[in-house]
């Protein structure tokens, strides 16, 4: 029997626009609220990560960091 999907944490997140608007469109693509995109891209990150580019792509976003902030 699947695991019944209970959205029990609320959390104020702050979000890019690009981000935000990235989530918007997987979640619409996936028939999901942003809500439940997020739990499924955070219940299956390792495995919808790709692990070759995440360190690249991880050491760029925090280069750009204190920029973006800015």
């Amino acid at each position: 029997m699947p695991k019944r999907l209970r959205l029990t944490r609320r959390f104020p997140v702050a979000m890019s626009e690009d981000g935000y608007r990235r989530l918007k469109r997987f979640a619409r693509e996936a028939g999901l609220d942003e809500g439940e995109a997020l739990s499924f891209l955070f219940e299956n990150f390792d495995s919808v990560l790709d692990e070759e580019r995440f360190g690249h792509r991880l050491r760029l976003f925090n280069a750009e960091l204190e920029a973006r902030k800015r």
